[in-house]
């Protein structure tokens, strides 16, 4: 592994919001209070060292900063107040910005003007879109608000799918240099089989998030796949039940623009109360304990955990008040709040997806499952090694 030191490394994480790396002194106390941490990945100490040191191609491809959840422990027993959760945190920034090649994830990370000015710009051209684009007024029904009417659901539907074949395009591309990185020259070495044979892993952790209900605040880890598996949940009923699968019964009926009138207890309804409360509840949760400092992992939040944190909160609570503008036959305000809903939802998407915060969680599961094939793979050459050194053994006797 490269010994290269980039003297630049730690200006250049500052862009990031590393604030105290420079204070710790590696005593040890973070790595040994972290749950997470095991002699194989010993974290957050080796990395905040690597910092120091400016070993950038260590960074690159270590899995550490993926391994943290964050829960603050580690910057709470630190007798230096050198933050290392944060400084782990910083990590995960800066990772997904070398990951990133169209260089868009770092200006997004490095300057909160160039931040707002993308979300304001994207928003201008979905809401100016919307205005643009619409049915002729004549045909337009003031009295029961029917979007549909207004914005058939065929052109949005393209627009739907082309924006998901983008924004998959730009992740995946992403997520394969990921891959690259971590696995190294064993990339492509590693059979196929070892891969699938691990693929549970990935599953499990996409899922459940599992490692992170080891951490000793367990609230965060409820707190975190409330809002995770919340939005997941709308995301795909989106995408999968917009053309039919598997509740595509009614003609004309699109999930998430003119709902029929399904029973309570119908599998939709369901999923929709249970996203509305998770996301609202998750993000509401983080909200207040950024404006109170109230935990290690609140008191340095960055101005992409802000932006996040509001725009997923935004779009839901403009989907409520488009859900009962249609119950109440409020046409022009159920309309206007349409545009605006899809003012927030739309660059939430493009931007946090592929570049910033639900990237995330697509490296940490990915980076997971492939310690795991690595380990798979390193056991399986260890087998015929030792074979071979036994067999020798016999002979020479």
């Amino acid at each position: 592994m490269s010994n290269k030191v980039d003297p630049g490394l730690i200006k250049d994480l500052k862009e990031f919001g590393l604030k105290d790396a420079g204070k710790c002194f590696h005593c040890g106390n973070c790595t040994a209070v972290c749950p997470l941490s095991t002699p194989e990945n010993p974290f957050p100490r080796r990395f905040v060292r690597y910092v120091q040191l400016g070993q950038k191609d260590k960074i690159l491809t270590a899995p550490e900063p993926w391994l943290c959840y964050y829960c603050g422990d580690c910057s709470a027993k630190c007798p230096r107040g050198a933050e290392p959760g944060e400084t782990m945190m910083v990590m995960r920034r800066y990772l997904t910005s070398l990951y990133d090649w169209t260089g868009f994830a770092r200006k997004f990370y490095t300057s909160e003007s160039f931040e707002i000015m993308a979300i304001a710009v994207v928003a201008a051209l979905v809401g100016l879109g919307l205005l643009i684009f619409h049915a002729p007024s004549a045909g337009i029904d003031w009295v029961h608000p029917k979007l549909n009417t207004v914005w058939p659901s065929e052109d949005i539907e393209l627009a739907d799918l082309g924006m998901a074949a983008i924004l998959s395009f730009l992740l995946l591309t992403n997520v394969f240099r990921c891959f690259k990185f971590i696995m190294g020259e064993l990339a492509f070495k590693v059979p196929v089989r070892i891969y699938a044979a691990q693929l549970k892993e990935l599953i499990i952790h996409v899922l459940t998030q599992k490692r992170f209900g080891q951490c000793t605040d367990r609230m965060q880890w409820i707190v975190h796949l409330l809002i995770m598996t919340g939005y997941a949940s709308v995301f795909l009923c989106v995408v999968l039940f917009i053309n039919g699968i598997p509740f595509h019964t009614i003609e004309g009926f699109r999930f998430q623009r003119d709902w029929p009138e399904f029973p309570f207890w119908h599998p939709l309804r369901l999923v929709g109360y249970y996203a509305t409360f998770a996301i609202l509840y998750g993000t509401t949760y983080a909200l207040i304990g950024r404006l109170k400092k109230s935990k290690p992992v609140y008191k340095s939040s960055h101005p992409t955990d802000w932006m996040f944190l509001i725009l997923l909160q935004l779009t839901t609570l403009t989907g409520i008040l488009v859900h009962f503008g249609r119950l109440l036959d409020l046409a022009l305000f159920t309309y206007a709040i349409y545009v605006i809903h899809m003012m927030v939802a739309v660059p939430m998407l493009v931007l946090e997806v592929p570049f910033a915060k639900w990237a995330h969680l697509a490296y940490r599961p990915l980076v997971i499952y492939l310690l795991k094939v690595k380990d798979a793979y390193s056991q399986e050459q260890t087998v015929p090694v030792a074979a071979v050194a036994a067999e020798s053994a016999a002979a020479a006797k």
